[in-house]
Formats: C-alpha cells, sequence, structure tokens
C-alpha cells in the first residue's frame, strides 16, 4: 500500500472502527507511526486501544506490520519539541498529534513526513494548513472549531435556546495563542446579541475546580 493510502487510512480510522474482520495488507512492509501525547499513558488508553483496534480493522497489527512510537508528555509542554524531532530522527512514515501545541511542535520538526491532527482548533488562522478545502504542506486531519465564525454560531444557538440569557461565562487558558486571539472576535458577538462575557482564566488542571 502507498504511503498516501496508509495516510487517508489513519485520518478516517475513526469511522472504520466498526468493522469486524480484518482486511488484508502486503505483507514485507512495516509501517512506522508516532504517536505524541500531551497527557499520561494512562489517560488516553480508550483513545488507544480504539486506534489500534481501528487499524487491525484494516489489516495492521502493531508489532507485525505496523510500529507505533507512543510518546507522552505527563501535561509538560516544553517535552513536545524534543518528542517531535526524537520522531523524526527516528524516520516515522507518519506523525499524529492531537491540540494545536503538539501540532506546531511536529511542524516545526519536519516539513516532509506527514502530520495528521485530530484535535485541530482553528487550523487556518494558526497558520496550521492553507485553507481546509486544500491544507498544503504536509499537515492534514480533523478540525474540530473552524474559526471566529463557528464561535458567532455558538453564540446565537445560546440566545435562541435561552432568549433571556444575559451574561455568558468563557473558561479559557490565556496562555494559549488561540485564546487570546478570539477575545476581540467573542466580544464584538456578544454585544450584537446583547450579552455580557464574564471571562474565567485557568493556566492549568488546578485552576480549574
Amino acid at each position: 500500500m502507498k504511503r498516501r493510502e496508509f495516510i487517508t487510512l489513519l485520518g478516517g480510522t475513526a469511522a472504520t472502527w466498526p468493522l469486524a474482520a480484518p482486511a488484508q495488507q502486503p505483507a514485507g512492509r512495516v509501517y512506522r507511526v508516532g504517536y505524541i501525547s500531551l497527557g499520561s499513558r494512562e489517560q488516553p488508553l480508550n483513545l488507544i486501544k480504539a486506534f489500534e483496534e481501528g487499524l487491525w480493522s484494516l489489516g495492521y497489527r502493531v508489532g507485525e506490520n505496523v510500529v507505533i512510537e507512543y510518546r507522552f508528555a505527563n501535561g509538560e509542554m516544553e517535552r513536545l519539541p524534543a518528542f517531535a524531532a526524537d520522531l523524526v530522527r527516528l524516520g516515522v512514515d507518519i506523525i499524529l498529534t492531537g491540540f494545536n501545541p503538539i501540532t506546531v511542535a511536529a511542524l516545526k520538526a519536519t516539513t516532509t513526513i506527514p502530520i495528521v491532527m485530530t484535535i485541530g482548533l482553528d487550523p487556518v488562522s494558526t497558520g496550521l494548513v492553507a485553507s481546509l478545502a486544500s491544507p498544503g504542506g504536509n499537515v492534514t486531519g480533523f478540525a474540530v472549531d473552524t474559526g471566529s465564525e463557528i464561535l458567532g454560531k455558538r453564540f446565537e444557538l445560546l440566545k435562541e435556546t435561552l432568549p433571556n440569557l444575559s451574561h455568558l461565562g468563557i473558561l479559557s487558558n490565556p496562555d494559549v495563542a488561540l485564546t487570546r486571539s478570539r477575545q476581540t472576535s467573542m466580544g464584538e458577538t456578544a454585544r450584537a446579541l446583547g450579552l455580557t462575557l464574564v471571562p474565567v482564566e485557568a493556566r492549568g488542571s488546578d485552576g480549574l475546580e
């Protein structure tokens, strides 16, 4: 199987988990996948299990024709660049990332190895891809938030659902660049709908409660 087909396969794994019988893949080729997580090994166990089962359903067996190089940052974002550089040094065929900081670290480490992001946040304005239709470069994947426009729609839906809504709480991490860039657009949208924003900041899990 060609590398491009393998990349498409990874990007579409979520849609193929229900398959019961594994497909057959040509013997001989062993793919090496880099997987970077911001959490600990224990946190994403369910995601790892689903990921490996999805690969198995498509004929890719861990330890046989695919090797997964897992890297877990345990919440320490400063470790991400070293992880990405290590995976590039190992010559992985593809790098799987999650949130933007992981994708940014991988992109800084390589412009040739394909990167598949699973939780892209506004990938266009953050410079990860050229456009949603034609990403360009070596980054592709899923975007759970496509930009400021979707924020406006969310505010509108809240207002329609709760007509008497007047104050809207916004919980965010001020250290995330994307959060800072959204402040102006959120304020403008809120004012247009007659809403008052109540911003609350939390820089880590300790501040969430």
